[in-house]
């Protein structure tokens, strides 16, 4: 656990009016994965990563790229040829002195760890990552937190019982087009689930979030249960 200095309760100073001290110092107990560090990832680290999480661990293999930086939030045009999950670690410990983070430089399959993680969030572009997570998950006893996107709507569900398969055919089909504001949205939905689920709050887990604009631009949220 962080050492606790005379900052500490004024950097969370309204998050523990939220939900108090205890609730607030018993976050810098958690630790946490998040998988892929584009859209979702950036914007996951970002709200996660100056909550008050005691180590986020990350995991990419990827390069920024110029037609990364419209969606990819923590990104700037001179990190273009850098690794993501270095770059979004130097912002998330830039933001936040009471934070470990890890950057991974490999693709999940790759990936070892015996850290013993209270969250595993899923921030790929992938089927068949997702599907693996869900195994990992399942062999680690982790709840595991689902996010895509693709134009304007995106799906987010907390894993516990059901499993990835079950729900989503498994195929190499790649999301289409993207637009910016959606990514953050369903980032946003994710880190607020996992914020609420690691600081002890009800969620509901094992129901799937569609969030969607419909055809006149209304935005829409569907549930179904696993």
């Amino acid at each position: 656990m962080q050492i606790i200095d005379d900052g500490y309760n004024n950097f969370f100073h309204r998050q523990i009016e939220l939900w108090g001290e205890e609730t607030q110092k018993c976050l810098l107990s958690k630790k946490v994965l998040i998988i892929g560090s584009g859209g979702l990832g950036c914007s996951l680290g970002i709200a996660l990563g100056s909550s008050g999480i005691g180590q986020i661990d990350l995991v990419d293999f990827d390069e920024v790229s110029l037609h990364n930086i419209h969606r990819q939030v923590a990104f700037k045009t001179t990190d273009v040829g850098r690794k993501k999950c270095e770059v979004l670690k130097e912002l998330i410990l830039s933001r936040n002195p009471y934070v470990n983070v890890n950057a991974y430089d490999c693709d999940f399959d790759t990936f070892k760890d015996s850290v013993s993680y209270d969250l595993i969030i899923d921030a790929t572009d992938n089927l068949p990552t997702r599907a693996k997570i869900d195994k990992f998950a399942k062999e680690c006893n982790v709840n595991w937190l689902y996010g895509s996107v693709e134009e304007f709507h995106g799906h987010v569900c907390l894993f516990d019982k059901a499993t990835f398969e079950s729900v989503f055919q498994v195929t190499t089909r790649k999301p289409a087009g993207i637009a910016a504001p959606i990514v953050m949205q369903i980032a946003s939905l994710q880190a607020n689930i996992a914020l609420r689920y690691l600081a002890g709050k009800p969620v509901v887990k094992d129901k799937l979030h569609y969030c969607y604009f419909d055809q006149n631009g209304e935005f829409c949220l569907q549930k179904f249960g696993l």
